[in-house]
């Protein structure tokens, strides 16, 4: 009885095992119902005391943008390379782009890819690599709002907040937050700057090929900048541009018809040169004109987000500077300077401005702001008894600028009306615009002053490519007043003569256009850092130097037609 007992009390481990399997099971599954109740309770309530932050103080500073009068890009100023515009100024085209690069499931998804969260969580556990293929939303929230540390905390909080911004904003929301802000290399954050620097376009003009093109660069940003420049890397763009064309048109974003036309785009070559050309002269005198006009500093103007649209005429700009760069430049030390001023007579707005060969190297703009011996060149004017101002002060000044000058000239032009010369059209802001310029006109001359003083220049109207000095022309008063109708040339005047000639003054107008070219030459001074006058090289001649510059850009201006009147000038403002 006792052995039974025992036996009854000691029963095989299997046998007790099996007996309290069910109620281990059971206890398993209560537990596991537990944890998961917890977990999901706890991702409640941190769904909840998550709030969506605030983008980066980085991520909201734009950029002032450049254009000239018809609206070509001319450069930026300020800290980051970034303009928001809103989606509609985005083709569709180029959205689908992107959505077929970076996250096809867009349109759909919950704002999370938890394939994507497992792989950079183990990769995080690990120490492996850093793992990418987040949805465009957890892209937003990543380069937008959160800091770029890799952890698990932050990797949660940033699914946490693409669910929420989901759930809070339409997908058209989030997707302009995305193209205003991600990063495209080559400097340049937000789809409207990568526009510009890969294909000197706004964003609206960009075509199926650049938009995929733009959409292709986001894997590998730094990597693909240098596409256009480097073959290898242009070769591996192009692959996967090829992919994500082929997206698209699986999924009918485009045609059978736009894909087979579809021709892998030219890129602006990369990295660009340091000077940028003659535009940073031109960018610093609109910036501080800009900055002046909406009573603010230059530093708060570049970070502002406007855009300055100037009245420059880039085509003129180049032919200028093409013309200028031909002279061998000066020896033994001494350095030609060629300043040009093209002005619109009776409106004041500024089309060229040659301020110096090389910003690198002189910041200096030797149009705005050189002070150049005047010589003859004001000589024009010295039958002019009451000119009002600022005319009247310009004509006394031994040494005018260029920029000064031409106002002169463009006062005669404008049968004695003076024009404030001014480089601002319109400054917009978020597409509103908060400045507009209007000429500032006065009488400066009466009608018949302003006339003898033409006609004592031999400049205009309809200058043609002669040589006439202001001096020997002092008895065409009154051919003048006798309604003369042969052709005038440009003025050619300055100080000094033959092989003391010290500078060189060339001057013509019309109605539409008054252009100034000056020419003069100067040597490092005894004083480190200082400069002295020094006297022009006879090879080339400086005087017709001088005109065929001023005939090149004159045959430019008028042959496209670019140079606009004070009409049309009010029109396009």
């Amino acid at each position: 009885m006792l052995s039974g007992r025992r036996h009854r009390e000691r029963a095989p481990l299997r046998i007790r095992l099996r007996r309290n399997r069910g109620r281990r099971l059971r206890r398993l599954f209560y537990a596991f119902l537990t944890l998961l109740a917890t977990l999901c309770a706890a991702a409640v309530v941190a769904y909840h005391l998550t709030s969506i932050p605030k983008p980066h103080p980085e991520t909201v500073t734009q950029s002032t943008v450049f254009l000239d009068a018809d609206g070509a890009y001319l450069g930026r100023r300020g800290p980051v390379d970034r303009q928001d515009i809103p989606l509609s100024a985005v083709p569709r085209h180029v959205q689908e782009a992107v959505i077929a690069a970076e996250n096809r499931s867009f349109r759909t998804d919950s704002g999370i890819s938890p394939k994507a969260i497992t792989r950079a969580a183990l990769a995080t556990l690990t120490g492996g690599d850093p793992q990418g293929g987040s949805t465009i939303t957890q892209q937003y929230v990543k380069n937008a709002l959160l800091s770029p540390e890799h952890s698990l905390a932050r990797k949660a909080r940033e699914a946490l907040i693409a669910i929420k911004l989901d759930r809070t904003r339409t997908k058209d929301e989030i997707l302009e937050g995305y193209l205003d802000t991600v990063y495209f290399g080559r400097g340049a954050a937000g789809i409207q700057s990568a526009a510009r620097n890969y294909f000197g376009v706004d964003a609206k003009s960009l075509t199926v090929a650049q938009g995929a093109a733009l959409a292709s660069i986001l894997n590998i940003p730094s990597y693909y900048e240098k596409a256009g420049s480097d073959p290898k890397v242009t070769a591996k763009l192009e692959n996967r541009w090829e992919w994500v064309l082929d997206a698209m048109a699986a999924s009918g974003s485009i045609t059978a018809k736009q894909r087979a036309a579809a021709r892998f785009p030219a890129f602006r070559f990369y990295p660009p040169g340091e000077t940028e050309g003659q535009r940073q002269y031109l960018i610093d005198v609109a910036a501080k004109e800009a900055a002046d006009r909406l009573g603010i500093t230059e530093d708060r103007l570049a970070s502002g987000g406007y855009s300055v649209t100037t009245t420059f005429d880039l085509a003129l700009q180049d032919s200028a500077t093409q013309l200028v760069q031909r002279h061998p430049g000066g020896r033994k030390g001494v350095r030609v300077h060629t300043a040009v001023v093209g002005m619109v007579p009776g409106d004041g707005a500024v089309r060229v401005l040659y301020g110096g060969s090389d910003y690198a190297r002189q910041s200096f703009n030797d149009a705005v702001s050189g002070a150049v011996e005047a010589g003859t060149a004001l000589d024009p004017f010295s039958e002019v008894e009451h000119a009002g101002e600022p005319l009247g002060k310009l004509l006394k000044m031994p040494a005018p600028t260029p920029l000064d000058l031409a106002s002169a000239y463009a006062t005669v032009a404008a049968d004695g009306r003076y024009t404030s010369p001014y480089t601002v059209a319109r400054i917009t802001r978020e597409g509103r615009t908060v400045y507009r310029a209007g000429p500032d006109v006065r009488q400066v001359l009466d009608e018949k002053e302003a006339l003898v003083a033409g006609a004592r220049s031999g400049a205009g109207p309809t200058p043609v490519a002669v040589a006439v000095d202001a001096d020997a022309d002092a008895d065409a008063d009154a051919d003048a007043a006798a309604g003369s109708t042969e052709a005038k040339g440009f003025a050619i005047a300055g100080a000094g003569g033959g092989i003391t000639r010290r500078t060189v003054w060339t001057t013509g107008y019309d109605g539409r256009l008054a252009l100034t070219v000056a020419l003069f030459a100067d040597r490092a001074g005894s004083k480190k850092g200082t400069t002295v006058p020094a006297q022009l090289p006879n090879e080339p001649s400086p005087t017709e130097f001088a005109q065929s510059v001023a005939a090149g850009i004159w045959d430019a201006a008028t042959s496209k037609g670019g140079s606009k009147g004070a009409s049309e000038s009010d029109a396009a403002n």
